[in-house]
């Protein structure tokens, strides 16, 4: 049977969590200010909802997986899918989920060396769990997705009766010949094989590839699953580093277009906390969101991003032993509409 792919929201009060990436004592933090106890409940009846990015780059993220996954068995949360743990479901070998696989590319690497590994139990358990992600949750006042909401993805999936992974290989193989059938491929390639492996060396400078961009742009555009857990991307008009690669595809602000009232929280796009920290080591090198306070409104009063770079606290715990740290796990309060750190900050929505 395949998995409901948008399901109905939690009725009642709810604590939405942004991105995590395997930083379990943050979560552990986080939840201790939202008034969770150590088992996930809440003396007022609140559940959480988590926007996905459970793993990867952080130390434990089979532990982060594996409470999360108790919560939503005994029906105390939801979880959504996010790119990372598609990239799990599709065995794909990314920076900063060396961790999962049995030969750890990131250690090979010398990166990630503190994150704990999975066994072969542990492995298979993710993995079940990531298979019933759906992609997106409603309700009449709020909607949550990992990246993007956007109808006409959401449509396709919704519409198709095949599971995740299925649905992601179908569309990708359908791209990869179209790509080849037009020759954007052989360009690209022709393109990449200038640089070789300088396209992962962020030291070294390269050039806009084009051609590869508009294949990227392709693969991204023409996959539902990628535009909902990664969002829409279009032709960079410089390269920039991240996540271990020089990236052809800048990313689109879809949030400025969202016109629907019912509003949206979604995690995905790294926020600094402070906007001066953008740049900074360790933080994002460039403002998604700028002249945005933490608590403003990505856009009108219908869009907020909870994602305020805890992918980073394993760069900061590196170079800045015992902190402070200046990334946040966030969770946003709803309906009170309220902004809560593992800091044990608290805000509310539109206001400083």
């Amino acid at each position: 049977m395949g998995v409901e792919h948008v399901r109905a929201l939690f009725a009642g009060p709810i604590d939405v969590v942004g991105d995590i990436h395997g930083e379990y004592e943050p979560l552990r933090s986080l939840l201790g200010f939202l008034g969770y106890s150590s088992c996930g409940e809440h003396s007022q009846g609140r559940r959480l909802v988590f926007v996905g990015d459970l793993v990867d780059r952080g130390p434990d993220s089979v532990a982060v997986v594996e409470w999360v996954q108790r919560l939503v068995a005994r029906d105390l949360a939801q979880c959504v899918l996010g790119n990372h743990e598609l990239n799990l479901l599709r065995g794909a070998r990314k920076d900063g989920n060396g961790w999962f696989f049995a030969k750890d590319h990131d250690r090979t690497a010398h990166k990630y060396s503190t994150s704990r590994q999975a066994s072969d139990a542990e492995r298979r358990f993710i993995l079940a769990f990531c298979e019933q992600l759906p992609v997106a949750l409603q309700r009449p006042d709020l909607r949550v997705t990992h990246a993007c909401w956007d109808a006409g993805a959401l449509e396709a999936i919704v519409a198709d009766p095949r599971d995740t992974l299925a649905i992601y290989n179908a569309y990708a193989d359908a791209l990869k010949a179209q790509a080849l059938q037009s020759g954007l491929k052989a360009k690209a390639d022709a393109e990449e094989a200038q640089y070789g492996a300088a396209i992962l060396e962020e030291k070294t400078a390269v050039e806009l590839l084009k051609y590869s961009g508009l294949e990227d742009e392709l693969y991204q555009m023409g996959n539902p699953l990628r535009i909902i857990t990664s969002g829409p991307e279009k032709l960079a008009v410089k390269p920039f580093f991240a996540s271990g690669k020089w990236r052809m595809l800048d990313r689109v602000r879809w949030w400025e277009d969202y016109q629907h009232p019912v509003p949206v929280i979604f995690g995905h796009y790294w926020r600094a906390w402070e906007p001066t920290d953008c740049g900074v080591p360790g933080h994002p090198k460039r403002d998604v969101f700028p002249g945005k306070q933490p608590s403003d409104w990505v856009s009108r009063q219908n869009a907020f991003c909870a994602d305020f770079s805890i992918g980073a606290r394993f760069r900061e715990r590196r170079d800045h032993p015992g902190g402070p740290y200046k990334t946040r796990l966030a969770a946003v309060r709803w309906p009170e509409r309220q902004l809560f750190t593992d800091r044990g900050e608290r805000r509310s929505l539109g206001a400083e």
